[in-house]
């Protein structure tokens, strides 16, 4: 069987020495039980109020009470998200007299069937009987469980006669074996075929504070889930080179050499530690931008240079051609509004410039915030009664585009149809009902969106759960995205992986890759996810 091989080196440089970075440090909120009663509908619930960096799912487990039951009985949770400082309705389960049933053991004779499984670090007893077939109550029985707590390695047996299955233990304990190494990921299975000889070395330059009283918990988190992409790959046959260094502010504290040995560098965040690095690399040496959006423009002149983070002006492009593309009747109007002195006049007539590329005849609307309440006769105006308006709003100002949010939810009921269309940020402001944008069925393009559907994800969830023993943060979801992409390139391609990046877009957990090169210079990332709000409070992520 083929050697796993990975290297994981881990050196944070600072002053007087090297700090040894342990991503298993990173501990959850701890979860205090609320006294506090209260009864609604008849039905008895704890308030249990929000603190900061809580998850449901630690808060769930705190109370025993399913997940689904705390969306149930809190609705707006799943829509908006968990909030600091938010009131949760936890059902109150009744007092249960839990007894420890005496468990005969049992010994097993050369004839039973069974395998033997070694317990992963990400795997739990509902995952195991998934793999196998056998329920949870047989393969607690035959390994004398009074509990689901499992520890990694552990021995379990799997009776295979509970699985029902009619063909021989050797066939049975080979297909058993199968199951328990199939994982649920994005690297190809081009990555098992690489030789051993293979390797990369990459560098991750990430601003962690180590040496600040609190050290940055984005950093941590996209660090943790790029070390799951790097396990990963390892585990699939890759001899993977780490290191990993803490930059703080603009100071990059690796040296040219050690660049001019890297394949890859991923970081440091800022565009001007970014520029900095790209000025220490030799060309052969890529360095990825993973979280600025407004570092797109370093890919002028550097053919070393990859945008991973979607800019705002793709974005707003692409909300162009969404309108485009859905606008179908030529009584439909289109009007973008922005605020009166917005800094953002570059952005404001690059919008107008792809307008009129795309064909789309629009009216603009400007306003400052004081005129808010004013501006619903004037706006009118330009509406259609009796078609669609189909209306941009063009800032990332909090107070102002909830102004328009409003005013537009009062010109809806007037009777007036209305699309919004707006810029990826809206989802996070915390001053915007969010009933006012379903029923305003605000159409958004952004550079980030997770499915907690879609099955890719719920593994990834389970296995980030069980090795940090918190939610994975977006932090944690681009580390891996970034992280498994690029290690799958060079999987299936080699040395040479640069030559498919912009043939290759993928679909990862919450960012699309579809890279294009910039005039002979970088390649910057155009991969966009598309969600509409509907009025019956749904959240769809539209397939293009």
């Amino acid at each position: 069987m083929k050697h796993l091989f990975y290297t994981l080196l881990i050196v944070i440089l600072a002053s007087g020495g090297a700090t040894v970075l342990h991503a298993q440090e990173y501990t959850p909120v701890p979860v205090v039980v609320s006294k506090e009663k209260v009864r609604v509908d008849g039905k008895l619930y704890y308030s249990h109020i929000v603190t900061e960096r809580q998850t449901l799912y630690s808060i769930s487990k705190a109370y025993n009470v399913p997940i689904g039951e705390i969306y149930e009985a809190n609705p707006s949770v799943k829509s908006e998200g968990l909030k600091k400082n938010a009131i949760l309705l936890i059902p109150c389960k009744g007092q249960q007299q839990q007894k420890k049933a005496e468990v005969k053991k049992k010994t097993v004779a050369e004839d039973d069937e069974y395998v033997i499984h070694t317990v992963k670090w990400y795997e739990d007893l509902d995952a195991i009987s998934e793999k196998y077939g056998v329920p949870v109550n047989a393969i607690m029985d035959a390994n004398g469980l009074t509990g689901r707590k499992l520890t990694r390695r552990q021995k379990l047996k799997i009776p295979l006669r509970a699985a029902g299955s009619e063909t021989g233990t050797e066939n049975v304990a080979e297909t058993a074996m199968n199951a328990a190494d199939v994982q649920t990921d994005s690297i190809p299975a081009a990555m098992q075929g690489r030789d051993e000889k293979d390797k990369i070395n990459a560098i991750l330059l990430m601003p962690f504070n180590t040496h600040g009283e609190k050290p940055r918990s984005g950093s941590i988190d996209f660090y943790c889930g790029a070390l799951m992409a790097v396990k990963q790959a390892g585990d699939k046959g890759m001899n993977i080179d780490l290191s990993v260094y803490d930059v703080e502010g603009d100071v990059i504290p690796v040296t040219k050499d050690k660049f001019g040995d890297t394949d890859l560098v991923i970081g440091p965040v800022s565009p001007a530690a970014l520029a900095e690095v790209l000025a220490r690399c030799p060309e052969g040496t890529d360095v990825i931008s993973p979280l600025d959006h407004k570092a797109e423009y370093l890919a002028a002149g550097h053919t070393n240079f990859i945008q991973a983070p979607t800019s705002s002006m793709v974005l707003y492009s692409d909300l162009a051609e969404w309108i485009r593309t859905e606008k179908r009747d030529s009584e439909e109007k289109v009007i973008v509004i922005y605020e009166k002195g917005s800094r953002d006049i570059q952005e404001l007539a690059a919008m107008n410039t792809i307008l009129q590329k795309d064909g789309i005849k629009f009216s603009s609307f400007s306003y400052s915030i004081l005129e808010g309440r004013d501006i619903q006769g004037p706006l009118t105006a330009m509406m259609s009664k009796d078609a669609a308006n189909r209306v941009l709003v063009m800032s990332e100002s909090e107070a102002f585009v909830n102004d328009v949010v409003r005013n537009l939810n009062l010109i809806i009921h007037s009777e007036y149809e209305v699309i919004l269309y707006g810029p990826s940020k809206i989802r996070s402001f915390d001053t915007i009902e969010v009933d006012n944008l379903h029923n305003a069925r605000l159409h958004t393009s952004l550079a980030y969106y997770v499915d907690y559907e879609d099955e890719t994800v719920k593994d990834f969830v389970r296995k980030y759960r069980a090795l940090y023993n918190t939610e994975p943060t977006p932090y944690a979801f681009q580390g891996y995205d970034i992280a498994a992409y690029f290690l799958s390139l060079y999987a299936g391609h080699g040395s040479s992986w640069k030559e498919y990046l912009g043939s290759e877009g993928r679909d990862m957990l919450q960012a699309d890759f579809d890279f294009r090169q910039e005039d002979d210079g970088g390649y910057v990332n155009y991969g966009v996810r598309r969600i509409v709000y509907g009025p019956d409070y749904s959240i769809t992520l539209v397939q293009e």
